[in-house]
């Protein structure tokens, strides 16, 4: 059976550049946080697919994403942040994801210029602009919150934001 949550709009932001895209990326954040909650251990864990892809996993991931991409934090293995460690809970990483996040959007206010690099590490050349990593943050939250939604909807038929 098909549970609908009530869908929540997309927002109605006001002001400029900085203020739309963070406002988007915001909306996507909070979808991806509600679709872990009230999901028990463990199917919060298992695939729902076989890639292997969980619920867990995904927010585990856009953790890593959003450290490299607004805090400049290095990752070694991208495909071993797709796992959440044995000891994450969803509590736990949703904190960690809601700290994350505050961090991120602190720096992204802090940049005076959109046009200024981001803190994302590169090999080579300069860091991409914060606009880009602001476009590239939402359409990564996107991507995996839809993927979320459908995870979530096979595990207990919860649909909507």
């Amino acid at each position: 059976m098909t549970r609908r949550r009530r869908d929540v709009p997309p927002p109605g932001v006001q002001g400029g550049e900085r203020e739309v895209l963070l406002g988007f990326l915001d909306y996507l954040r909070d979808s991806v946080a509600t679709k872990v909650q009230g999901v028990p251990e463990p199917d919060v864990r298992n695939p729902g697919v076989p890639s292997g892809t969980n619920l867990l996993g995904l927010l585990n991931h856009l953790i890593h994403v959003e450290r490299f991409t607004f805090l400049g934090e290095v990752v070694d293995d991208w495909p071993a942040t797709f796992h959440a460690a044995p000891d994450s809970t969803v509590a736990s990483l949703t904190e960690t994801y809601a700290d994350v996040t505050a961090r991120a959007n602190a720096a992204i206010r802090a940049c005076a210029d959109l046009g200024s690099p981001c803190a994302r590490p590169t090999k080579t050349g300069a860091p991409p602009t914060m606009r880009w990593a602001l476009t590239h943050m939402i359409e990564e939250t996107g991507r995996h919150a839809g993927h979320m939604d459908i995870l979530r909807e096979l595990i207990d038929g919860v649909t909507g934001r």
